[in-house]
């Protein structure tokens, strides 16, 4: 007997299906059901962001399972909200799925949002369902700032240190060697950090205890979002070389960059969806534990505007800054 699809349930029978499988949150007071959750909100304010996966732009079906898409497309809501300094307590998530949607790949949707929130006691507080060409899942995220101030991307200054925590360019990698059809054994590694990106989410409130002066998540690529930064906070970012500040990362990516006949280094430049934090810090101040200095900020001067990242004190030898949706 063939599984059956989504076309083969009513909405409400498909609803019944999957909710039980979604994370109640430790902020959930009333969870999906009514025509809308209510979740607390201790700090008395909350933190929210939104982001959208579009299938054959932001994922192939065929490169990894319902589970995996729902991981995605958790973490990379979870890390905004870390970015921002906050912990992340609830969500809400909305999905156009074709009407030959297994019905089992929606249940390991599922199951993978709760692998990635109920450890973290985020709940999946409802969402919305509609027929469309193409799987889009939307998820819409709330955090609480725990008493603090939101660490702002506005707020880096000459002479702070630039830092980062979690990897680079292995997301990109693993990208790249899913689109190629090339990937082997060895390889694996990669093509989970993409697949099952691990965000660095502690990192987030850590730095924004340790003063932060400026942070955000690093989703379009270190150059890109690193631009994003200094421009928010009228400066230049100066990065070390790689090789220097991030060897390990490097060291990882090799192998497969000389198969795809890459350069390792435009992985980790370019390469988004790792999720890692990006911040910067006063100088001479502690870094948290998982940040390692990646460079310095400098103050604009005629031949570098506020917005330029530089590399070991030049423009990067690259052609592209990172992922952007509209110039794929």
């Amino acid at each position: 007997m063939d599984s059956p699809t989504v076309a083969d349930l009513s909405e409400d029978e498909l609803i019944a299906s999957f909710v039980p499988l979604l994370p109640r949150g430790r902020h959930t007071l009333v969870p999906t059901g009514d025509d809308a959750a209510v979740v607390a909100a201790p700090d008395g304010r909350f933190c929210v962001s939104t982001d959208v996966l579009v299938q054959d732009r932001h994922f192939r079906l065929e490169w990894g399972d319902g589970a995996d898409v729902g991981w995605r497309a958790a973490a990379q809501n979870l890390s905004d909200i870390a970015a921002m300094g906050a912990e992340p307590t609830s969500m809400v998530v909305s999905l156009v799925l074709p009407p030959t949607t297994p019905v089992a790949w929606v249940h390991d949707l599922s199951r993978g949002l709760a692998e990635l929130c109920g450890p973290l006691g985020v709940g999946v507080d409802g969402g919305d369902l509609s027929a469309g060409t193409q799987v889009v899942v939307a998820v819409t995220v709330h955090g609480d700032l725990g008493g603090r101030a939101p660490v702002l991307r506005s707020g880096a200054r000459a002479g702070d240190v630039v830092a980062h925590a979690g990897v680079l360019g292995h997301a990109a990698a693993g990208m790249a060697l899913l689109a190629s059809g090339r990937r082997g054994g060895a390889d694996e590694g990669l093509v989970a950090a993409f697949l099952r990106p691990r965000p660095a989410l502690a990192a987030g409130p850590a730095a924004a205890g340790a003063g932060a002066t400026a942070m955000m998540d690093v989703s379009d690529g270190l150059l890109r979002d690193a631009s994003r930064l200094a421009r928010s906070s009228g400066v230049v970012i100066d990065l070390e070389p790689l090789e220097r500040s991030v060897p390990g990362d490097l060291a990882g990516l090799r192998d497969a960059a000389a198969r795809m006949e890459t350069d390792p280094a435009a992985w980790a430049l370019t390469g988004g969806e790792d999720h890692g934090m990006l911040a910067t810090f006063p100088a001479g101040a502690a870094l948290p534990e998982g940040f390692r200095p990646l460079g310095t900020v400098r103050a604009p001067d005629a031949g570098h505007p506020a917005g330029t990242v530089l590399v070991d004190g030049v423009p990067p030898a690259v052609t592209s800054l990172g992922w952007d949706h509209f110039r794929r």
